[in-house]
């Protein structure tokens, strides 16, 4: 898998300097009162969601590891693809 590809939901990352995985559960978010576009949208792992106040808002380029690749048929890579283009927009101009 290229850096540049997003991963599916349901992927387990390791962060740079964190200690505990962190499972994604979403993408292309905006913080309240910021206009920063995050990639990804996370919740520890193996916890799970906790509360909205516990999600953790990363990019691509803070990912140090992959520890597991989510499930992805042909509609997630669609989307995946679609998701890519968007994005190389928002953080490129």
């Amino acid at each position: 898998m290229n850096q540049e590809d997003y991963l599916p939901v349901g992927s387990v990352v390791l962060l740079k300097e964190a200690s505990r995985p962190v499972v994604i559960i979403g993408y292309s978010v905006v913080e309240d009162g910021s206009e920063e576009v995050w990639d990804y949208l996370g919740c520890a792992y193996p916890v799970g969601v906790l509360g909205s106040d516990k999600n953790l808002l990363f990019q691509s380029h803070q990912i140090e590891k992959v520890l597991f690749i989510g499930y992805c048929n042909q509609e997630g890579k669609k989307f995946l693809n679609l998701l890519k283009q968007d994005m190389e927009k928002v953080h490129h101009g």
